[in-house]
């Protein structure tokens, strides 16, 4: 059973249609990725995943029901979680702020005036548990904005996962990092997905990281799919070397 389907998803914006009749499936505890040159509409088609715009045709399930209609924070409710191209984080708020944030919103504390001492303490441990699953605890009382990249990013994977979430969209985990970040970072998430059992699907442009972690790969060009198998099938491919990956060497 899948735990994310798309069917036949297109978005247009007038004339110009970014994401063309894309069909995609995700089994419970994998790791889909999604690959393809700039402007070819990975990360249109992952806004239409998560709600922030919806389809001009096709439909989205998730766990079997029909969310296409779908705000994002209904899907966040359900079980997604995101992170996007430019890392979203409180920079003047310190890591363990950042985190107790979708603690407490995952707790369903948000409107809440006063909290007891034993939630108050469950959401600590809770924070402390996300800091040390992402290697945070050391700069727990730092500011995110004084941080490396790398480790800003770890904390905004971590905000994400603080949701709870059963399916983690992950867009560019590694842009614009070095080789020890990225090798971080890359590790980060290998981890979640084999401890935590996610179903994670991810965009990506570094060719190391993708054929390192993905079950699956989808190369998206221009909208439409190219092509959509695992990794040594993709790499295999020829249109794909064509259009992308001889691109990459």
């Amino acid at each position: 059973m899948s735990l994310l389907r798309v069917e036949n998803a297109t978005r247009a914006f007038g004339s110009l249609v970014a994401v063309n009749d894309v069909s995609l499936s995700v089994a419970p505890g994998k790791l889909q990725a999604v690959i393809g040159p700039n402007g070819a509409g990975k990360t249109t088609f992952f806004n239409l995943i998560s709600g922030f715009f919806p389809p001009t045709s096709g439909k989205i399930y998730f766990d079997g029901k029909d969310v296409t209609g779908l705000a994002p924070h209904q899907r966040v409710q359900m079980g997604m979680a995101r992170t996007f191209q430019i890392t979203e984080i409180f920079p003047e708020l310190t890591v363990r702020q950042n985190l107790r944030i979708p603690v407490e919103v995952a707790a369903g504390l948000r409107l809440r005036p006063w909290i007891s001492r034993r939630m108050r303490d469950e959401i600590d441990a809770r924070v402390v548990e996300l800091m040390l699953q992402g290697n945070l605890e050391d700069k727990a009382n730092r500011l995110v904005g004084e941080l490396s990249h790398g480790d800003q990013r770890a904390t905004e994977i971590m905000m994400a996962l603080a949701l709870k979430p059963r399916l983690l969209l992950l867009d560019e985990p590694t842009a614009g990092m070095g080789d020890q970040e990225t090798y971080d970072i890359t590790r980060l998430i290998r981890k979640l997905h084999r401890e935590q059992s996610l179903a994670i699907v991810l965009i990506e442009h570094d060719m190391r990281v993708i054929f390192h972690l993905a079950d699956r790969i989808m190369v998206l060009t221009e909208g439409r799919v190219l092509a959509d198998g695992t990794p040594d099938e993709i790499a295999a491919d020829e249109r794909v070397q064509a259009a992308y990956l001889g691109e990459s060497h």
